[in-house]
């Protein structure tokens, strides 16, 4: 199946064989080891201090790879099905920024659904490329944005002759997958690049029933949250390249915007956990479906939630389903998801991934139990019973579909005023409103604000949604250009 020795971790053996040197260290960190911060490495103990190291020459450098790292990087491309691979320390966020950065600039177009990430959004704040928006159809039963018909990916190549790129999510956090090996030759046939921002499908590389992953459907680059499904630590990624690309260019672009830092815990991280997957992901996300099926049965069996799966598939808007994600819509039970999300956490001690306006994601992965799911499923049916109410008041819906007036760099670095909420209707944003996670935008730079948006903003304050991105943090004024 692989072509090289899945079980070696270069990273982590090089930091074993640089602890037996004792080496004295005359280089930062300036904890030398952990000796000089004794609550911290009591904290998080010796064996973790004691690998938080500088570059060096038996260790290498993650800007300019050419040994343990380089191989580590060939390893997980192996492992990936990929031509190369990064390894990121700055989060899927900067893979998804190297990843944009790497295919447009200033001025150019690139085609992708309003339900990205604010990283992808962030991303043409800083090179100026112009979004050309595929709006998603939204479930009108779930209230989510699905993915992107084939039909609408068309005419937008055909309206934008000029565009450069396409953008794929494979998954949305909810779990919805568009038709990407599709996407792929239409894009490819027109001379695009096509990029896919797989945070959420690390698993599709490695487990069987799965959506197609990028690297297999010929995409040219793919940002992987290997810290979420993949088990590595938080803020570890790869960013994965297909054949079309220059690897080395890719590497220019990264070293942009990533640490000359590289963390040592998170490399190693990454190292181990693609060995992991590559010898035992089968089984290891054979045994998440299992569980995210169990749930999705009993879930359902207690009335009123509606924790959905494959029967969504449609062949076009929802060519596909991820049936590791717990997703469960609440709307049923009268309650909106972040308040069944407070409840879970505030009187059950549970934590499920996020809640929005209808729905909550319980993310399960291989560290989970069937009675870490019993538990779930108890609570959920404890809330309906004591909580539970007409939800006939409710917002229906996740996604307001944006007038976009400018591109999100200029509207970012215009000049700008500060106006109550009340008074922005009208006028152009010029910053993020979103609830996070999942971090998905309700309004981007260079967007129109609308009463209907306004309307969303106030529910979801009321409701309790985490909302962030504004200058004012009480999210009661706007920055709008002037």
């Amino acid at each position: 199946m692989y072509k090289l020795d899945q079980t070696k971790a270069p990273i982590y053996e090089a930091l074993e064989r640089f602890k037996r040197a004792r080496i004295v260290p005359f280089d930062v960190p300036g904890h030398k080891r952990g000796r000089g911060n004794p609550e911290l490495t009591a904290f998080l103990g010796e064996k973790c201090m004691t690998v938080d190291v500088n570059s060096m020459k038996p260790l290498d450098n993650l800007c300019h790879p050419v040994s343990v790292i380089r191989e580590a990087e060939e390893l997980a491309a192996d492992a990936f099905g990929a031509a190369h691979a990064f390894l990121m320390v700055g989060g899927t966020t900067s893979a998804v920024q190297s990843m944009i950065l790497s295919v447009v600039g200033e001025g150019d177009k690139i085609i992708l659904p309003r339900n990205v990430h604010r990283s992808v959004i962030n991303s043409l704040v800083l090179c100026g490329a112009i979004p050309v928006y595929v709006n998603p159809e939204t479930d009108a039963r779930l209230g989510i944005s699905l993915g992107m018909k084939l039909s609408e990916v068309e005419a937008a190549i055909r309206e934008n002759p000029d565009a450069k790129a396409v953008l794929v999510n494979n998954p949305t956090y909810y779990g919805i997958c568009s038709n990407l090996e599709a996407i792929v030759a239409l894009a490819h046939a027109r001379g695009l690049y096509v990029l896919a921002d797989e945070a959420h499908g690390t698993h599709f590389y490695f487990g069987e029933g799965l959506p197609v992953a990028a690297m297999r459907a010929g995409a040219d680059l793919a940002s992987v949250s290997m810290h979420k499904s993949g088990g590595s630590l938080t803020q570890s990624s790869f960013l994965l390249c297909g054949e079309r690309m220059n690897p080395e260019h890719v590497r220019q672009i990264i070293n942009l915007t990533q640490t000359t830092s590289g963390s040592y815990l998170l490399l190693s991280s990454l190292d181990l956990s693609r060995k992991n997957l590559a010898l035992h992901g089968r089984e290891i996300f054979d045994k998440v479906q299992r569980l995210a099926d169990y749930a999705r049965e009993e879930i359902n069996e207690i009335g009123d939630y509606y924790a959905y799966g494959k029967e969504l598939v449609n062949g076009d808007s929802i060519y596909d389903f991820d049936q590791t994600k717990l997703s469960v819509n609440t709307l049923g039970v009268g309650l909106a998801g972040i308040e069944v999300y407070d409840i879970l956490r505030d009187d059950y001690d549970i934590q499920v991934e996020f809640g929005d306006l209808g729905n909550i994601l319980a993310y399960v992965s291989v560290g989970d139990s069937v009675q870490n799911v019993e538990r779930l499923v108890a609570a959920l049916a404890e809330i309906r019973r004591r909580w539970g109410r007409d939800g006939s008041d409710l917002m229906d819906h996740e996604y307001i579909s944006p007038r976009v007036i400018c591109s999100p760099k200029a509207a970012f670095y215009a000049g700008k005023e500060s106006l109550p909420l009340s008074e922005s209707a009208g006028r152009v944003c010029s910053e993020f409103v979103m609830c996070y996670p999942p971090g998905i935008p309700i309004l981007a730079p260079g967007e129109e604000i609308t009463d209907e948006i306004l309307h969303y903003i106030a529910y979801a304050k009321e409701k309790g949604c985490s909302l962030t991105g504004p200058e004012d943090m009480e999210i009661n004024y706007l920055n709008v250009m002037k």
